[in-house]
């Protein structure tokens, strides 16, 4: 039919002798959170190394693999064994499954009584995946619906995922848009027997998803075999990889992984070196305020410097001097003019915050102990974590876990850590937040002490970020400690023992 027609010129680009050479694709699999959870590791706990240059700005968008094929042919299995079989940190996993439209009642009746189409091209929300993955290749995160299978709707919860390294999209429609297409860097579609697929897919419907055998059959006659047959099949010749026999075929599945392993060995790169090359011989940035060097300040900071400290004395002195660090960044926080009523009826010209709400952000787990400085003076402030370390192997910050309050984007952000040398922790909890739509000129990055060169990367990458701190020291060392310094804050503040390879950008044990 001419409607047909139109709809497949919409989905895919015609091929001819004259077509574009390809791009390369996405697989998708389920909307988790940002980890996978497989049968030798935890993928996300890894850590997630630096996704921007010295700079600030990304420097490699995620590889997108996209995974199409028919209805239960064996996307999700394939796409799991790719991550292990790829075991690198960082993977998303995507379905187009939470992508289906909102159900009108009259569609919601159709769906009851298994006369909805769910496996035509119309049934999804093209615009919110093109719109997702956009982000998600830029590092950036989104919010993913989740859809009831059995009450066919979008539940009012959205998950949260953040971008990866790899992002791995998969759906039955996963080729059937052009822009899609254009998202997506190796296309695999995963071709199986369409016997098995109506065995897995009578198992899946009537066990997980609360169908009948007579509804499955009934659906899968009217709608699903004849949409593999008119819109998922004809894009089989649009994919990069075709694996036959899913998830069976694992001499296919170690192609594709080899493949992806070179892909990003040229995206590598090392932050924290070309940070330690870069910006020196600067004067300071004007976005830097320093604590006023009273004779009280410089009696803190010898004391906690004091290598003979006790601990007990320098826990003591350490949170002085975060109560004054935190009142003299709240001071930088805009405030506007208003006017109150004195007990005694008199009016009296005073100030008051301008902003929407402070939220405290802290980079574990040195960053923590700055926390309860925050809360004795802004009531009522939440309270947000990021936990940055190094990998011994590389030397690089890695993010391993981040928990950000809801919303966030509208609020000044207190950013916390103890100590910063090379900036590099502090440039990727930057990142985060930047990430998160926190618009940078709201962000105040905090901290008792910082090297020069880590004042001179934060400020050079993002130049409205405000800097806050008690002293700057001139130099770090080639292990990235500041010099003359004060050790390493996290294991003197808690009484742990440091690693012999540690760095004053993050107090977290290395990975």
């Amino acid at each position: 039919s001419n409607s047909s027609a139109e709809s497949l010129d919409r989905l895919y680009p015609a091929v001819g002798s004259t077509k574009p050479p390809r791009k390369r694709t996405t697989s998708q699999c389920k909307s988790e959170p940002p980890l996978l959870r497989t049968s030798k590791r935890t993928i996300y706990t890894a850590g997630r190394p630096p996704w921007y240059n010295e700079h600030g700005t990304q420097s490699k968008e995620a590889f997108v693999i996209g995974l199409g094929g028919g209805s239960a042919s064996g996307k999700t299995t394939v796409a799991t064994m790719i991550i292990e079989a790829l075991d690198v940190p960082w993977v998303v996993l995507l379905s187009m499954d939470s992508f289906y439209k909102v159900l009108t009642k009259q569609q919601q009746e159709q769906a009851a009584s298994n006369d909805f189409n769910f496996d035509h091209p119309d049934a999804f929300d093209f615009d919110l995946i093109i719109a997702t993955l956009k982000k998600l290749k830029q590092g950036k995160s989104v919010k993913i619906p989740i859809y009831d299978f059995t009450t066919h709707s979008r539940k009012k919860e959205w998950k949260t995922l953040y971008g990866a390294n790899v992002i791995i999209f998969e759906g039955i429609m996963a080729f059937a848009d052009k822009e899609l297409l254009k998202l997506l860097d190796l296309k695999i579609f995963v071709d199986t027997d369409s016997d098995i697929r109506l065995v897995r897919r009578l198992r899946r419907d009537i066990s997980e998803r609360g169908r009948d055998i007579e509804g499955v059959i009934k659906q899968y006659n009217k709608f699903v075999k004849p949409a593999f047959d008119q819109y998922i099949q004809p894009t089989m010749r649009l994919a990069d990889i075709v694996v036959p026999r899913g998830s069976g075929n694992t001499v296919a599945i170690d192609l594709i992984v080899q493949h992806v392993h070179s892909q990003l060995e040229e995206r590598e790169l090392s932050v924290r070196a070309a940070l330690a090359s870069a910006h020196q011989c600067h004067p300071l940035p004007q976005t830097l305020s320093v604590l006023k060097s009273t004779p009280q300040v410089r009696g803190m900071h010898t004391i906690i410097r004091n290598k003979e400290t006790s601990r007990d004395e320098f826990i003591f002195y350490s949170k002085r001097l975060m109560r004054l660090l935190i009142e003299h960044a709240l001071s930088l926080l805009p405030f506007q003019s208003c006017t109150v009523q004195t007990p005694q009826g008199h009016d009296y010209e005073g100030r008051t915050y301008s902003g929407k709400q402070i939220t405290g952000v802290s980079i574990l787990r040195a960053g923590e102990t700055m926390e309860p400085a925050l809360r004795a003076v802004c009531k009522d402030v939440r309270i947000g974590t990021i936990l940055i370390q190094t990998n011994c192997n590389t030397g690089e910050p890695e993010l391993h876990y981040l928990r950000l309050p809801k919303d966030i984007s509208e609020d000044h952000v207190i950013l916390m850590d103890c100590t910063v040398s090379t900036g590099a922790a502090a440039m990727m909890a930057v990142r985060v937040l930047l990430d998160h739509e926190v618009p940078e000129d709201k962000i105040f990055l905090l901290s008792l002490l910082m090297a020069e060169m880590g004042v001179h990367s934060v400020a050079y990458a993002f130049p409205r970020v405000k800097i806050i701190t008690t002293a700057v020291d001139k130099k770090v060392n080639d292990l990235f400690r500041i010099i003359p310094g004060i050790g390493n804050f996290g294991d003197r503040y808690f009484g742990t023992d440091a690693p012999p390879d540690w760095s004053d950008d993050e107090d977290a044990l290395s990975t």
